[in-house]
């Protein structure tokens, strides 16, 4: 087995260390969200840290109904002009906490006087260091190039925020079930994949979704780039309209992640237009209309929370990247030209 493989087994263990190790810490962190000169959320990320803020940005968006915006860090780090972070809560987002951007946007804000937030596997590292409070993912080691575990515990990680800085008990109820629906959906997953085959062999590919789960088209898109190498773009469902539909020609992989919920409508439109155009469609959702539209459905469990449906939506994903580059003989712990942590100014 893989070390990728021996990773993605572990997401739920790791998912539960964090909710039982750091639920007390979020409720802590929640209160900077609630100070009177808060206006709006700033994030840092970069990679698989930038698919969880997409996420952030709905969840937190909803939660405190202020704007939840992404930094520049080249205006922090080239230019040297960082902009004035009046009204801004400032989050860095990073795995491994060592990308120098990112640090440079949260070091910044603490200069400006700002609250400031990490989210990362390493506490010690230079974002723990420089943040004002820090939220660790608890992950446990991750050895692969490609982030699975690190990055489901960074969505975890953001729900908890959710849930701790609004005081929801019933957040908190949902959020403790994900363990177990993970566990289960990497389950059902797995068994599905095994008809994979059937969409290969492939040059490439677009990954569509909406709301709550527009991070997660990006985090699948990313995933079967890293560990094949097959070009695979990222598009909310709106924006695919917009123009690069023109691009789906008969036979064109779509990824199509449609959990039920407001985002559902939206995405059975695109689906439909997609699969006009001639598209070889994989739609995962929990809708059995939608999924009898695929080529390879991918089936999510029920009952999941919409808030919480990007926990479990990008495991389908994740195990699609693993079996395309599996198909293709790569090395999906070492994928050729990416290190672990990666280094940017």
């Amino acid at each position: 087995m893989s070390r990728l493989q021996t990773e993605l087994s572990e997401q739920p263990v790791a998912l539960a260390r964090l909710l039982e190790r750091q639920r007390e810490r979020a409720v802590e962190i929640g209160a900077l969200f609630r100070r009177a000169d808060v206006d709006y959320v700033l994030i840092a990320s970069r990679g698989s840290s930038s698919n969880a803020a997409r996420y952030a940005q709905y969840l937190l968006g909803r939660a405190h109904r202020v704007p939840v915006v992404f930094a520049t860090p080249s205006l922090y780090t080239l230019y040297e002009q960082p902009p004035r972070l009046s009204g801004a809560l400032v989050i860095g987002i990073s795995q491994s906490g060592e990308s120098p951007d990112v640090g440079a946007v949260v070091e910044e804000a603490r200069r400006q006087g700002r609250p400031t937030i990490a989210l990362t596997n390493e506490p010690a590292s230079p974002l723990g260091r420089a943040a004002e409070a820090v939220l660790p993912l608890e992950a446990g080691e991750e050895r692969a190039v490609a982030a699975t575990k690190t990055y489901l515990n960074s969505l975890g990680a953001i729900a908890l925020l959710f849930a701790a800085s609004t005081g929801d008990d019933g957040a908190h109820a949902e959020l403790e079930r994900m363990p177990e629906a993970v566990t289960a959906q990497l389950e059902r997953s797995a068994v599905d994949l095994a008809r994979l085959e059937t969409l290969a062999p492939i040059e490439g590919g677009t990954v569509v979704a909406r709301g709550v789960n527009y991070g997660t088209a990006y985090e699948i898109a990313l995933k079967v780039r890293e560990l094949s190498g097959l070009l695979f773009e990222a598009y909310s469902a709106a924006d695919l309209m917009h123009g690069p539909v023109a691009a789906v020609a008969p036979g064109w992989p779509v990824i199509a992640v449609a959990p039920s919920g407001p985002a559902l409508e939206s995405m059975a439109g695109a689906i439909r237009a997609v699969a006009a155009r001639g598209a070889r469609l994989t739609v995962i959702a929990d809708d059995a209309a939608l999924l009898d539209q695929a080529e390879l459905p991918l089936p999510l469990l029920p009952g999941v929370p919409e808030w919480l449906s990007p926990l479990v939506a990008v495991l389908p994903g994740q195990l699609v990247a693993l079996r395309l580059a599996e198909l293709r003989g790569a090395d999906v712990d070492s994928p050729g030209g990416l290190s672990k942590v990666t280094l940017t100014r």
